[in-house]
């Protein structure tokens, strides 16, 4: 036993034999001076990072390239617009857009979701517009009503107020000697958000229901007093008397250098000259106050000059949350923005097309506040975009008790029959909404194959010779 035991450990050191030499590292990462690199899973702190960042970026890239795809479906719908033939004696038809800044923000994220969702689209068709914007709650307002009396005064209203002759007017009558023809079907306007729709509704009604010239404040502002200074105990009147300063003219006084007593040149101050520059530059023109109440609806007289159906209008939903605790819901919406781009397409297109029809209602003739029923909402126009209420800022949500100024933006949208049944809005054909879906979908690049050179095709004239 002791010698079969004897034999079997050489033999099995025998089978092990020598361990394959470690594989000398890559000469060329020596002669760089970096390490030998080896293919191995990362650790766990490195598959957290890479993968947090790695689905983050891919959930960023398939929502941008879905967005792109689908404002180039709807680009392709309406393209063909562009192509149509204009005559050389009639204007081009023209939206009007209306941007407010949004409760709470300033006027540049409205501008960027105009560019990023709406202009590309109105490019592909070539189509014009025309930008009414907001700085401030009201403005929009304001400048619709102001148009709107502009109007009915050119078309023969009487007012105390002329018409202010401005660079439009005279465009008009340039256009007019030359023979140029204004667009005859309907041009439209597209409104951004729920808060300028609000105020375009309020516009509406105030321009056409309202009088041409601003009403008469029943309380007029009274001025104070001018303050007067009350006379010292045993003051003489003698003293008490204030006359006017004689202007006394100084002697001469000799600007010889070798006078001894030369006086220096005062300074100039440019305290004289600010005034001047302050009168020199334009003022700003203050917001007017509503030419007509809500209550006043019912007891207006409509404009003999207002249409049967007025312009159709185009309502844009305009996604605007603010807030740290937000955040969560705020990266839903940036990671879903194909979502925007699509139902935006969808009215902006409707919008270039010109197809429209009219709000639905339920044909009972009084005025109504978003406060009615909402079982009996008899107007379209109060439901559309209400979501977008409680985003907004809480200083847009809360009246204070001292604030008793009208809201637009706080206030329930009011709507009279006569105005509310003459609006229209922009709404796809079901054969466009068919066409849209049936398009073929265009042929995409990769993104990593702008990494390759490519061949260019040359073109019919090139590679032709003389002979």
């Amino acid at each position: 036993m002791a010698d079969t035991d004897a034999k079997a450990a050489p033999a099995s050191g025998a089978s092990a034999g020598p361990s394959k030499p470690q594989k000398p590292p890559n000469p060329v990462w020596r002669m760089m001076g970096l390490p030998n690199f080896r293919f191995k899973l990362p650790s766990r702190n490195w598959m957290i990072f890479l993968s947090i960042t790695g689905s983050w970026t891919a959930a960023v890239m398939y929502d941008r390239r879905e967005k792109k795809r689908i404002q180039k479906k709807w680009a392709r719908v309406v393209e063909h617009i562009a192509k149509e033939p204009l005559d050389t004696q009639q204007l081009q038809r023209k939206l009007t857009v209306f941007v407010s800044a949004p409760p709470a923000d300033g006027l540049v994220p409205a501008r960027d979701h105009f560019h990023e969702y709406i202009k590309p689209i109105l490019v592909a068709a070539a189509l014009d517009w025309d930008a009414v914007e907001g700085r401030r709650e009201g403005d929009i307002r304001a400048g619709l009503a102001e148009r709107i009396r502009k109007l009915r005064k050119k078309r023969g209203e009487t007012s105390e107020e002329p018409i202010e002759e401005g660079t439009e007017e005279l465009l008009e009558a340039t256009r007019q000697r030359a023979g140029v023809r204004e667009w005859d079907g309907p041009a439209g306007d597209i409104v951004i958000g729920r808060h300028t729709w609000k105020e375009y509704v309020r516009g509406l009604h105030e321009g056409w229901l309202g009088p041409l010239d601003a009403p008469t404040l029943q309380a007029e502002a009274i001025e104070p007093p001018a303050e007067t200074v009350l006379p010292a105990p045993g003051a003489t009147p003698e003293l008490l008397k204030t006359e006017p300063a004689e202007e006394t003219t100084a002697p001469p006084v000799a600007t010889d250098d070798t006078s001894p007593t030369a006086a220096p040149e005062a300074p100039k101050t440019d305290e004289a000259e600010k005034p001047k520059e302050e009168e020199n530059k334009p003022k700003k023109k203050k917001q007017p106050p509503p030419f007509i109440t809500t209550a006043e609806y019912e007891n207006a007289t409509l404009s003999r000059n207002c249409p049967q159906a007025l312009g159709p209008t185009a309502i844009i939903p305009f996604p605007h949350l603010l807030g740290f605790f937000n955040f969560p819901i705020r990266m839903y919406r940036f990671l879903n923005r194909r979502q925007a781009a699509d139902v935006i397409g969808r009215e902006t297109a409707a919008a270039v097309l010109g197809a429209y029809r009219p709000f639905e209602t339920s044909g009972e003739a009084s005025t109504f506040n978003d406060q009615d029923d909402h079982s009996s909402t008899p107007w379209e126009q109060q439901k559309l975009l209400k979501h977008e209420e409680p985003d907004w800022h809480k200083s847009a949500r809360k009246r204070e008790e001292d604030d008793k100024k009208e809201r637009v933006w706080l206030d329930d949208m009011v709507l009279d029959p006569r105005i509310a049944e003459r609006m229209r809005r922009f709404a796809l054909d079901a054969e466009v909404e068919e066409r849209a879906k049936n398009l073929p979908r265009a042929e995409e690049k990769s993104w990593f194959s702008s990494w390759w050179p490519q061949e260019k095709k040359k073109g019919a004239w090139e590679g032709l010779s003389e002979d």
